[in-house]
């Protein structure tokens, strides 16, 4: 074989396997590649650092709010010390940028305003997240799976939380109403079927409410919580000052039928709020069966 021959063959070798690492997703913006196995990666929600988690991929920046604390314990026990990158609302482009990341993951709802930012310092993932429902969280992990070169692994982790999920519906009442919501100083916000913790719930065959005026949250009075009379309330509260709190001690509370049967529940915000992804979905899950059970909780106000 000629010189010229054994380079053709090493040229095509190597452009071969290029080609066989270079991977292309849909996401929020449309056609997404990546030729390369990404290893210094930044995230700028909550839900994808628990996608990363689920297949041991440390992530060297997030935006966490500039609070460890909002990563579920179980995520933070399966990944590295990573670097804060600002809020999730505003993350620190400067930030992202010293960290060098070869990708970054971003929300489509919150991140379309500085994508081409983004850009500029690295491949960048967009998807959903903040509006996201629970099947559209696992259609992002999946995607995330397979940017990361990981794409077996997370098809393994999505079945086995299939069959755990599967497992937690299998102790819960069938034809339960449940209601959740979060609990500010002035507001209660119905998480209904479209919303991603009520999409959670009714994977687990539980009736959630439809949602109000088209809003998959919806900020509701306590007349229309009344008119819904749950047979369980699941809230929880934001801050120690809360309007549900408050509603409590109305005499028209004990007309709800939860509340006659005193099965209100308070859950942790972190998990049941902000919280999204394959490990926030099981505690949810774990939660509720403990809690439809008449187990306490601990929370967390």
């Amino acid at each position: 074989m000629t010189f010229f021959s054994r380079f053709a063959l090493f040229t095509g070798l190597c452009f071969s396997l290029a080609c066989a690492q270079a991977v292309t997703v849909t996401d929020q913006q449309g056609s997404f590649t990546i030729d390369t196995t990404p290893k210094r990666v930044v995230v700028l929600e909550l839900s994808f650092v628990d996608a990363l988690a689920l297949v041991d991929v440390s992530p060297v920046g997030v935006a966490d709010d500039n609070d460890a604390d909002r990563i579920l314990p179980q995520v933070r026990q399966r990944i590295s010390a990573w670097q804060s990158v600002g809020t999730r609302s505003q993350p620190s482009l400067e930030a992202i940028a010293a960290l060098k990341p070869d990708l970054i993951i971003a929300d489509s709802s919150r991140h379309s305003g500085i994508y081409t930012a983004l850009k500029g310092i690295a491949p960048a993932l967009l998807l959903k997240s903040r509006n996201e429902t629970y099947s559209e969280n696992l259609e992002s992990a999946a995607i995330i799976g397979k940017v990361l070169g990981k794409d077996v692994l997370m098809q393994q982790r999505l079945n086995e939380h299939h069959q755990r999920m599967q497992a937690f519906a299998a102790q819960l009442p069938k034809g339960t109403q449940v209601v959740f919501g979060t609990s500010r100083e002035q507001q209660f916000n119905l998480h209904t079927r479209d919303s991603y913790t009520g999409s959670v719930l009714t994977s687990l065959g539980l009736i959630v409410p439809e949602p109000v005026n088209q809003q998959a949250l919806a900020n509701i009075s306590f007349e229309q919580l009344l008119a819904i009379n749950p047979d369980w309330l699941i809230v929880a509260h934001y801050r120690q000052e809360s309007i549900v709190r408050r509603w409590q001690q109305d005499p028209l509370w004990q007309m709800m039928k939860a509340a006659q049967q005193k099965q209100v529940a308070s859950v942790d915000s972190n998990v049941w709020a902000r919280m999204r992804g394959v490990f926030a979905a099981e505690q949810i899950a774990g939660d509720t069966v403990r809690i439809l059970h008449h187990q306490v909780l601990k929370t967390v106000p």
